[in-house]
């Protein structure tokens, strides 16, 4: 009996050694598919925020003094160049008109009896029956008579201007905003009273403003050959409103200015766009994407293998031990559904583009090589 005893504890004693040597099992490696990382011909594109701006606009200001009688348009309507807009009381104007008129008529009918009294005393000064300064005196009168004439006749047209100035007409055509005055206030042409401003905003221009360090890189990059520019030497953008839709409408670059701003720092560009509907508004604030040509190393990786936190953009890199890393990169743009990337990878890394909710950095995996995807590219207006 105790020999048997002594068996089962020998048994069991064997059985928790055994138990307490053999170590867990390791889970299997994670399959998950990579793209390996390759230099390629990539759209160099910067993001800059921009400004949307009539491409022209006028302040309408009175050019008389009076008080204003009536508004003539709708406010914010389109208005044609020409088209009153304001009528200030034109009495007062109009009664000096008529004065500087007939203040013209006297000075031409004095003018008209000084020429004949010089034609009466032309034959007499030949004969000697009067003396020369007599005629000399009577040509003088004919001359200032009609110096008279021709500045009366020129106070007579700066009246007609100021009588016309009575209706304030639209300088240039567009949208006309809300009126700056009501009927019964008083305008003056001294302090030259905001009346309204009109905006042409179809088509627009855009404003932004680039660090110069920026762009004395991207001279560098063009200088060195790594950025090719378009043949045509145009720079498309392409806007984005604060909502994230995107204006279907691109856009090119219409001016570069010459000279960094010295309280910024930054040189000030321009692009131009139509606006047909008139869905950009002058000051609204947009998000613009710049395409300058391209960058012959570049590098993208999809959109899905991107972690997006409040410190930027990481991803998963599998090592050579077959365990993943997270690595911060710095991105790009986001065009066609992969993202450029900047800085962070180098070629021949291979990053994860699947089961990245399952990853955590020292994970084994199993690479598999996922599907080739295009390589993004900057699709012509017209073809878009």
């Amino acid at each position: 009996m105790s020999r048997c005893f002594t068996a089962l504890l020998a048994l069991l004693a064997f059985a928790g050694c055994s138990g307490r040597n053999d170590p867990p099992s390791p889970p299997p490696p994670l399959p998950v598919e990579v793209v390996t990382i390759a230099p390629q011909a990539v759209p160099n594109v910067i993001e800059l925020p921009g400004r949307v701006e009539p491409v022209r606009m006028a302040e309408v200001r009175a050019r008389v003094t009076g008080i204003v009688q009536r508004r003539l348009y709708v406010e914010g309507t389109d208005v044609q160049a020409g088209q009153p807009l304001f009528l200030i009381d034109p009495r007062e104007l109009r009664a000096t008109f008529a004065q500087t008129r007939a203040s013209l008529e006297r000075a031409k009918a004095t003018a008209a009896n000084a020429r004949a009294v010089v034609e009466r005393y032309k034959p007499l000064v030949a004969e000697n029956a009067i003396s020369s300064q007599e005629y000399d005196a009577a040509l003088a009168a004919a001359r200032e008579a009609e110096a008279n004439v021709a500045q009366t006749r020129a106070q007579l047209e700066a009246a007609s201007l100021q009588l016309n100035y009575t209706t304030v007409r639209a300088p240039i055509a567009g949208r006309a905003g809300r009126a700056e005055v009501t009927e019964g206030a008083l305008v003056s042409q001294t302090e030259g009273t905001l009346l309204t401003r009109i905006e042409q905003s179809r088509p627009v221009y855009v404003n932004f403003a680039q660090a110069a360090t920026e762009v004395l890189a991207l001279r560098r990059a063009v200088s060195s050959g790594r950025l090719a520019l378009d043949e045509n030497g145009r720079v498309e953008v392409r806007l984005s409103f604060a909502d994230g839709s995107e204006y279907p409408i691109s856009g090119y670059i219409n001016f570069l200015a010459l000279s960094v701003d010295e309280e910024t720092g930054t040189v000030d560009l321009r692009a131009e766009f139509p606006n047909p509907t008139g869905v950009l508004l002058p000051g609204e604030f947009v998000r613009a994407k710049l395409f300058i040509g391209q960058l012959k190393e570049g590098i993208t990786i999809p959109q899905r293998a991107v972690v997006l936190s409040e410190r930027g953009g990481s991803v998963f890199v599998v090592d050579r031990t077959g365990a993943v890393a997270n690595r911060p990169i710095r991105l790009g743009a986001l065009i066609g559904g992969r993202w450029i990337v900047e800085d962070g990878l180098k070629p021949g890394d291979k990053v994860v583009v699947s089961n990245i909710q399952k990853l955590r950095p020292g994970v084994a995996v199993k690479p598999i090589n996922a599907a080739p995807s295009n390589v993004p590219r900057v699709v012509p207006a017209k073809e878009r």
